[in-house]
């Protein structure tokens, strides 16, 4: 602004503006732009100097006439009330502004007293009707009795829960000018006008909230604009609405109300509304909630002291002066001067209203030559300097990218004090004109502002300052680095202030927020959000985010990340895109999961079509993802949202969707691709799932082959099968029959695509012989209705074409004769209520699929005549007993009759088009992508463009050749290979099936995980115990530390899909105790009183770190090229180790990639693992207590895997238990201890975090203990016992703990329900084999879990590692 030689003149506060996302912006006038190298023609907005509103707002002409000055003459404008120069009214809305109370925002409304009660025409000369202004409305609504109670018994005492002025009064004060959405939105769902008050007293009556303004002026809010609702009655002493508010006015303008206004503003802006005079007011407010809003509260204390009264209009009898109402007491001029001598005090101690951030408009300026010099030096700097070609603001093609691009730098480190100090001595640029250099004034005051939380300057301490150079005592608190940048902005000799350009590129500002800066400047001067977009496009492609670093991109992200979510063309879309990677490739984590994860999922949640969203789902970007949130994140986020878009009509985004899901179900496994992608699909079965989620279902079975489909899918469609019969009947209501219906047919489509991978025996073990088979059992159903029986008419004839005639009539036609039987023996009966097709002049009618059979009695025609052709019409005359009846009604209905035409039909499913009638009828196998596959395995092919989705699906198919999942299954089975996740059990055996209550969906709380407490796996893992273990991300390998040969520690790989050890590591001396996975790089850490530092794929080993007196750090040869010098650091709360302490536990921080391991005299010692160095050491106890107890476990607020809908910060606090079963929680900021207590009686075996506030403990005192950390001294808790011996470990999933107990192991919830006598109990069972014949007698030592695949490990005494379920 400074560069086109704009100077604003008057920068305060209240004249920036702030957007949502923290963008300031300053309004603009022609006065401003008079000596600018701007045109002043140019439509500029000239804000409003006065009132509460703009000209734009509704309420503009209520206040236009009104006597309001700016806030910064509050002085005055107190003067001129007190003495009684300036109405009530227009003083209230003075005070209103400086809250920051504001027209056109119902949450915080300008507010006014209630003054009467409108039982009577108020009278000043009688007490009747007026209200008490020395209490508040919500006090005199509830009663005295009611709020000490409220006081007395609420967690965080409080006499008023609401503001003085709800949203909810607000609205209903103005329910009769105010469309109806918002009295939808801001009082009740349903519009009912009769619950509005319908007069000004039962108005009163109803509201503990005070008034609002346009009950003192505007008579319009009484006519009601709604029919139904009618005008807002006055009182019966007023005739009309205009002489209500006349009436109104005048009685807030009264004597009597000026008596004891003073006290309703102590109350609603005064010192009433904290400490002691807050508690004795009755008027202690709740704590708002913080909001993320940039803006005011309105719920602002203005003043410290009392506020004075109002001075009342006297008359004058010689030297003394008489009260002029009432005629009280003489009042002396002594009296006189206490009031004013009391008003001017409370004006010195009010001085922060009035603040002062100017020079020049402040009225300091000598005499009119050196204004003239002012506007001289103005116009000659103009006139002689280029504005910033970076900062021109009117199209992006003038952008100065090549600027843009060289002045952007990468975030360093936080500059020092000296650096700063150097900077204010040598800085060359400065102002070049006094108005410039007064906006760098007001900016000084402005920083100081908003440290101190108090303005820097008032009236008095500005004069002094000009005057002498004495600073205000205040810069005094400010930090030194800040105090050094407004000491430089607020030089008195305005020619040595900085530019704001010097000002921006000072050590002030990081680098990140300069680079910052330099990008979204030209960005916001962009009027259109296309431009916008394409403009952060471009230079983000270019470069741009990555060269600022990672809190550059931080910072930038909240203005891009709306206009991605928001793009709609294709060419958006395209941008979108690129944005989009970039961002997510250049912020850290914390910020993907605030920022980048909310935004990809209202994409993702969009309906109908979206071209960004088909981008999207494409494997490349969920695979980017997938590596840089994790895999627990990711199935939380990501992957519920890739299901629902199956659940929308058919599209490109369904399409894409499948695809993705198929192409990462092998990269997933068999357990997680069963309970986190078939599980949630059948759980959408009937509820709108296209055909696109059947045929992932489909695939992914074609995919794992036939045992896969045999012991995972088909079990789980029975069960649907079930259920959907269950709620099938035509008798059932709506929409449960309908979703039942839906339901069977979504079965029998899936079993129509996996017919062909099983084999023939399979399929008639699996659907044909079972006693429950599908097809019959169905088709047997007499209240079935009608489209479900045509589906499964047309899928057993599927399968009797897959198996052939022979076996057909072997063990279908028995099945089906007692069928053929019913519909024989009624058809008599049903003559009347058959559907004619009409005369079929061919004696072999082809069924049309498009059509639905009308009656039961037609399934004669769908069953007969196919097998007739494919068995041959003699044999199926032998199987069938009552063929002549069937044969008869056929041919009486619809002209059928058998002619021999050579060989029967082809055996084949391709005979019979068409799979789901009732769904996408226009859909055909050849035309729908998700049918088409990928290549090869894992995940997708990337395609970056989502314009040519399509295109790149579709053009896959003739390179993708299909090998029958049959011959895969034989292939690998020949090999002598065992099949991965072979022992993997089936959830169906835990899974009662569909609900149909439920919605539509896919979300893991719909599907509890139920503990069967059965081993499904058992294999000897170590020689002696096993003590911990270790989960990968992917949940298919995982590491166990135990007992090796030798009674050394050991450590084992293993890979679960097989149960197979596939690498181990010996480098410990002693017994393995904690061991941990770091994600981020794919190293481990492992403690057997010393802490090893591994490589997790070769087994080498990179560094030890130990306490030992001779050297803290052993360094072996490490696998990076760059060797690194690995000396302790000095820092931290203690420069030197206790001598010759072990290790005794560990717990990972994967927010920063550090250890923080726990020694044998109770201290926490902190360990960068990517610099190799030991950092600060945390000592907890004394160091000359007798015998300090060992750290047992620790844990951090990071050990909580936080949802996308949290915001994901580091952790706060670090929690440490010892071997005497004392708690301690430290800052993990400072180090401080926050609190310490007793938790448990003895050996605390394990901590864990459930959720931010809540600490999970067991110890061997036999109890299970869950801790608030939210209230003070963690003296209620949750107790669990029940347990027999200690409890030696536990593990947190959701709302449950699986804890272990010698041979036993319990399941509690975080909930912590009762028993009868209100006690918590865990009833710890036995582990028993699959059979249920055996059960574990071993002593249970670790557990872990595996979340997604719905497992649990356990290690037990004698080395062995055990699965379960």
């Amino acid at each position: 602004m400074h560069g086109l030689g704009i100077a604003h003149g008057n920068l305060r506060p209240s004249n920036i503006m702030l957007t949502e996302t923290f963008w300031c912006w300053l309004q603009i006038g022609e006065k401003q732009l008079l000596n600018s190298k701007v045109n002043p023609s140019n439509n500029f907005h000239n804000p409003s100097t006065g009132g509460l509103c703009s000209e734009c707002c509704s309420s503009h002409a209520l206040y236009a006439g009104l006597n309001l000055s700016d806030s910064e003459n509050w002085q005055s404008s107190f003067y001129s009330w007190w003495r009684g120069e300036l109405s009530n009214f227009e003083y209230l809305l003075m005070l209103n502004r400086l809250a920051g109370r504001r027209w056109g925002d119902h949450t915080f409304y300008a507010v006014m007293p209630w003054v009467i009660d409108f039982s009577v025409n108020p009278d000043e000369n009688s007490i009747s009707g007026w209200r008490d202004l020395s209490k508040s409305k919500w006090r005199l609504a509830k009663g005295d009795e009611q709020l000490d109670f409220t006081y007395s018994t609420s967690e965080i005492p409080h006499h008023v829960s609401d503001e003085c002025l709800s949203e909810l009064a607000v609205c209903s004060y103005k329910a009769r000018r105010l469309p109806l959405s918002v009295l939808r939105t801001a009082v009740r769902s349903v519009y009912e006008p009769n619950e509005y008050p319908s007069n000004m007293q039962r108005l009163y009556q109803w509201t503990p909230d005070e008034c609002i303004p346009e009950f003192y002026c505007d008579p319009h809010i009484f006519y009601s604009l709604h029919s139904g609702m009618p005008d807002l009655a006055v009182p019966s002493w007023a005739g009309s609405p205009e002489e209500f508010i006349k009436l109104h006015r005048d009685a807030l303008e009264s004597n009597h109300v000026s008596r004891q206004i003073h006290h309703w503003i102590d109350i609603t802006f005064g010192y009433k509304l904290s400490g002691e005079a807050a508690v004795a007011a009755k008027n202690v407010m709740l704590p708002a909630a913080t909001s993320t809003m940039p803006r005011s509260t309105g719920r602002c204390q203005l003043f410290n002291q009392p506020h004075p009264p109002r001075q009342i209009a006297k008359k004058n009898i010689g030297r003394i002066k008489v009260n002029d109402v009432d005629g009280k007491p003489l009042l002396t001029e002594s009296n006189e001067l206490d009031k004013l001598e009391e008003a001017t005090s409370f004006c010195e101690k009010s001085w922060h209203l009035s603040p002062k951030y100017n020079v020049y408009t402040g009225g300091w300026l000598k005499d009119e030559s050196q204004e003239k010099e002012l506007l001289r030096d103005t116009s000659v700097n103009t006139s002689s300097r280029e504005p910033d070609s970076s900062m021109n603001y009117d199209w992006i093609s003038t952008i100065d990218s090549s600027y843009l691009l060289q002045n952007i730098e990468v975030d360093d480190d936080f500059v020092g004090y000296q650096d700063l100090l150097l900077w204010s001595q040598i800085s060359s640029s400065k102002v070049v004109s006094i108005s410039s250099a007064d906006d760098i004034f007001a900016v000084g005051c402005i920083l100081a502002e908003l440290q101190l939380g108090k303005p820097l300057f008032g009236l008095n301490s500005l004069a002094s300052y000009l005057e002498s150079g004495v600073l205000p005592n205040s810069m005094q608190e400010l930090p030194n680095h800040i105090k050094i940048v407004v000491e430089a902005c607020i030089q008195k000799e305005w020619s040595r202030r900085p530019s704001a350009k010097c000002l921006l590129e000072s050590p002030y500002f990081t680098k990140s927020v300069q680079s910052s800066y330099l990008f979204l400047a030209p960005f916001h001067l962009l009027a259109k959000d296309e431009s916008r977009l394409q403009y952060a496009a471009t230079f983000a492609k270019r470069g741009a985010l990555k060269t600022m670093g990672a809190i550059g991109a931080e910072i930038c992200a909240p203005y891009c990340l709306p206009l991605i979510v928001s793009s709609a063309s294709d060419s958006e879309t395209e941008w979108a895109y690129v944005l989009l990677t970039e961002l997510l490739k250049c912020l850290k984590l914390e910020a993907v999961m605030k920022l980048v994860v909310p935004s990809v999922e209202r994409i993702l949640q969009a309906t109908g079509y979206s071209h960004l969203k088909v981008s999207l789902l494409q494997g490349s970007f969920m695979q980017e993802i997938w590596d840089r949130i994790g895999k627990q994140a990711y199935f939380e986020t990501m992957h519920p949202l890739i299901i629902s878009n199956l659940c929308i009509a058919p599209h490109m985004s369904s399409a894409a969707a499948s695809v993705l899901l198929i192409g990462s179900s092998e990269e997933h496994g068999v357990p997680i691709t069963v309970h986190q992608t078939i599980l949630p699909l059948m759980l959408s079965f009937g509820k709108g799932l296209c055909n696109d989620g059947v045929d992932v279902l489909i695939r992914i079975g074609g995919l794992f082959g036939e045992n896969f489909v045999m012991k995972q899918i088909l079990p789980l469609l029975h069960s649907v099968i079930h259920s959907g019969i269950g709620v099938s009947d035509v008798n059932k209501p709506e929409p449960i029959q309908s979703w039942g219906s839906l339901a069977l047919i979504d079965c029998l489509t899936a079993l129509d695509g996996l017919i062909p991978v099983m084999t023939t025996e399979t399929i008639i073990k699996e659907l044909i012989e079972d006693r429950t088979c599908p097809y019959v059992k169905i088709l047997m159903l007499k209240d079935m209705g009608f489209r479900v029986l045509q589906c499964a008419a047309k899928s057993l004839i599927r399968v009797c074409l897959q198996i052939g005639p022979d076996l057909t009539a072997l063990h279908v036609l028995p099945k089906l004769n007692e069928l053929f039987d019913e519909l024989a023996f009624s058809q008599k009966k049903n003559t009347c209520s058959v559907n004619l097709v009409g005369n079929m002049g061919v004696s072999r009618m082809k069924v049309g699929e498009e059509d639905c059979i009308g009656s039961r009695m037609e399934l004669v025609l769908l069953l007969y005549p196919q097998f007739a052709s494919l068995l041959g019409i003699e044999k199926l005359r032998q199987c069938c007993p009552t063929w002549l009846l069937l044969e008869q009604f056929l041919l009486r209905h619809y002209n059928w009759k058998w002619e021999y035409a050579g060989d029967s039909i082809q055996s084949g499913p391709d005979n019979i088009r068409g799979r789901r009638p009732s769904h996408n009828k226009g859909s055909t196998s050849e035309s729908r992508p998700s049918k088409l596959l990928f290549n090869g395995v894992g995940w997708s092919r990337p395609q970056s463009q989502g314009k040519k989705v399509a295109k790149n699906l579709l053009s896959s198919k003739n390179k993708f050749e299909y090998k029958h999942p049959v011959e895969r299954h034989v292939a690998i089975s020949s090999s002598g290979m065992q099949e991965p996740w072979y022992w993997f059990p089936s959830p169906a055996a835990s899974w009662n099936g569909l609900d149909f209550s439920g919605r539509a969906g896919g979300s893991k709380d719909e599907l509890p995980w139920k503990i069967r407490a059965s081993i499904v796996q058992s294999v000897r893992a170590h020689h002696g115990a096993l003590r911990s273990f270790a989960v990968c991300q992917d949940e298919c390998t995982i590491f166990t530390a135990g007992v090796g040969p030798g009674f050394k520690g050991n450590i084992q790989k293993w890979d679960l899909s097989r149960i197979d050890c596939v690498s181990s590591y010996n480098g410990h001396d002693e017994v393995v105790n904690d061991i941990f996975v770091m994600a981020s790089t794919g190293r481990v850490a492992s403690c057997d009183g010393t802490v090893h530092i591994w490589n997790g794929q070769t087994g080498k080993q990179i560094s030890v770190f130990s306490e030992s007196s001779s050297t803290s750090t052993r360094f072996v040869e490490r696998d990076e090229d760059n060797m690194l010098h690995f000396n302790p650091l000095t820092s931290g709360m203690l420069s030197t180790p206790f001598h010759g302490n072990l290790y005794s536990a560990m717990d990972y921080l994967e927010f920063n990639d550090r250890l923080v391991v726990g020694t044998g005299n109770g201290s926490l010692r902190f360990i960068d693992v990517n610099q190799g160095q030991k950092l600060h050491l945390w000592k907890s106890e004394s160091a000359d207590s007798g015998f300090p107890s060992l750290i047992s476990s620790i844990c951090s607020s990071s050990s909580v895997k936080v949802h996308a809908e949290e915001t994901i910060s580091s952790p706060s606090w670090i929690a440490a238990a010892t071997s005497t079963g004392c708690f301690r929680l430290f800052d993990m900021r400072s180090g401080k201890i926050i609190s310490s207590w007793q938790g448990h009686d003895g050996y605390v075996t394990k901590l864990a975090v459930a959720a931010d506030h809540q600490l999970v403990s067991s110890s061997l005192d036999k109890t299970l203990r869950i801790w608030d950390l939210r209230r003070n001294g963690t003296a209620e808790h949750t107790v669990f016992r029940g347990y027999s011996d200690g409890v030696t470990g536990f593990s947190v999933w959701g709302q449950n703990v699986i804890s272990i107990s010698r041979n036993k192991i319990g399941v509690s919830s975080l909930q912590g329900s009762t028993d009868e006598e209100g006690k918590h109990r865990t009833t710890p069972q036995h582990l028993y084999t699959a059979d249920g014949e055996s059960k574990n007698v071993s002593v249970l030592s670790a557990i872990g879990i595996l979340p997604f695949s719905r497992l649990f490990l356990v290690g037990t005494e004698d080395g062995n590692l055990k699965i379960c379920c």
